[in-house]
């Protein structure tokens, strides 16, 4: 025997549990057939776009270490540069160190011993050492302002391992028995670099 369904004869909510169903069935299906998957592609996008972002910012902090070693670079060369044109050519060493002797000179000092030696490398590698073995004799005075006027010249001029003898009484003055070693420097020419001094010969 065939049974017979009356919605008119269910109870209000029932009738209203059927009429709701349907459309929650249809939203439940829209979700997961049409939603979910755009959320799982926008989640998906926005951990590129995140990645993407944080190779932005790198390669943006990457640039700007790199201007910023550029700008270190520039500032180093053109320090070297203005080192290198303190550093006399080597043809003008002779010029120079006649100039210092010719300082001592004028400064009133007696110069008793005057001993170039044979260039040497730097060990920064990058300039040839001239050193001069020098004795002289003068008082304070004599000696402060010869020292004094190596400041003034517009090449650098090293003084080094300077020894004072006991002043020994002249007339009104205490001279003073002084020696020391003045060095100045050359460029490497480029063809040099990396190569040892030339050896001096005997």
């Amino acid at each position: 025997m065939a049974l017979k369904f009356d919605i008119k004869a269910l109870p209000t909510y029932a009738k209203a549990i059927i009429a709701v169903v349907p459309s929650i069935i249809i939203i439940a299906l829209v979700f997961l057939l049409w939603i979910n998957p755009k959320m799982k592609q926008i989640k998906v996008l926005d951990a590129k776009i995140d990645k993407q972002n944080n190779e932005i910012a790198s390669s943006q902090s990457k640039a700007a270490k790199l201007e910023m070693l550029k700008m270190e670079n520039e500032r180093l060369i053109a320090r070297i540069n203005e080192l290198k044109e303190q550093l006399p050519e080597e043809k003008e060493i002779s010029s120079l160190l006649k100039q210092v002797s010719d300082m001592g000179i004028s400064a009133g000092l007696e110069i008793k011993s005057w001993k170039p030696s044979p260039k040497v490398t730097h060990p920064s590698g990058i300039v040839y050492e001239i050193p001069v073995s020098v004795d002289v004799v003068g008082t304070y005075h004599n000696l402060g302002y010869f020292l004094s006027s190596l400041t003034r010249l517009n090449r650098i001029v090293n003084i080094k391992d300077m020894k004072i003898g006991n002043p020994k009484k002249e007339r009104s003055e205490s001279m003073l028995q002084v020696s020391f070693k003045a060095s100045t420097f050359s460029a490497i020419p480029d063809a040099e670099m990396g190569k040892p001094a030339p050896a001096v010969k005997k």
